[in-house]
């Protein structure tokens, strides 16, 4: 079992299946979310849990935090009861999908109190969370993304070091323009060959093995086909993210036509009342047709 004490802070979706992991990897794991009742299980499992966010970052070597919204990372690292209020040293690593500037503003704060920071965003959605196959994208200093690569290791597979703090955020914000554009181009694709009579199992098998193959097509569209809506990702953190990069690509002054559109179609989804259904549920605005 290795001596770092690592403290995870949300116990959602993504988080539980990270927390999981580390434990398999012989990580000890301290845990907190704003919901106790949540996280019994994994309590059961031999997480410790603290009641505060400060009182986990005392008594953890590395703090990773998993939260649904920017608002929630502030809270976690700036508010009355947040981390930085009880750590010195150590490590910080949000591995939410945030802003970049927060992602700076935390890294700015850690290094008055002698802490490493870094961003690590992640993708591969509940399953890569459970399987421990994720794809990590971090911004920070390079010497404390090294220190780290056995942790991230037991999360995921694919681990990169993009540059300075919020470079790991501005990476996964790419990840979400592709996501968003592929994953109206899947939902057509099966549309398309439903209405037309084919047999939608095979369109996605063959697809898969050709150039139109994507992570998207091969997870989400048979569950697309099944109506399962459960998330592995939800709609209205999708929305969030969409929206955090917009903000990025206009102060760049670059126009992304592609992703304006997927957050039409999802905002319309999520007035609906679907905004806690798994991204895959858009594939319901193209078959209502």
């Amino acid at each position: 079992m290795s001596t770092q004490r690592i403290g995870f802070i949300g116990t959602g979706v993504m988080g539980s299946g990270m927390i999981r992991n580390l434990q398999k990897a012989g990580y000890p794991v301290n845990i907190t979310t704003r919901t106790k009742a949540k996280a019994e299980e994994l309590i059961q499992e031999g997480c410790h849990w603290f009641d505060s966010q400060a009182e986990l970052a005392a008594q953890s070597d590395v703090v990773i935090s998993m939260v649904g919204y920017p608002q929630d990372v502030e809270s976690v690292y700036f508010g009355e009861h947040g981390v930085f209020r009880g750590k010195q040293g150590g490590f910080v690593i949000d591995m939410t999908t945030s802003s970049p500037s927060l992602a700076k503003k935390i890294y700015a704060q850690a290094q008055k109190q002698g802490i490493q920071a870094l961003d690590a965003p992640v993708s591969g959605g509940d399953i890569g969370a459970r399987q421990g196959t994720l794809a990590i994208m971090a911004g920070g200093d390079e010497a404390a993304f090294e220190g780290m690569k056995p942790i991230f290791s037991a999360m995921g597979q694919t681990l990169t070091y993009f540059g300075p703090a919020g470079s790991g955020q501005y990476a996964k914000m790419s990840n979400q323009i592709a996501i968003a554009s592929n994953m109206m181009g899947v939902c057509e694709a099966m549309a398309y060959a439903k209405k037309s009579g084919l047999d939608p199992e095979k369109v996605i098998a063959t697809l898969s093995a050709g150039a139109a193959g994507s992570w998207s097509l091969a997870n989400l569209a048979p569950r697309m086909l099944k109506g399962d809506t459960k998330p592995g990702f939800y709609i209205k953190h999708f929305l969030k993210d969409m929206r955090i990069a917009i903000e990025s690509a206009e102060e760049m002054g670059l126009d992304l036509p592609g992703l304006c559109l997927a957050k039409k179609l999802y905002d319309q989804l999520a007035a609906q009342g679907m905004e806690n259904c798994g991204t895959q549920a858009l594939f319901q605005w193209y078959d209502r047709q």
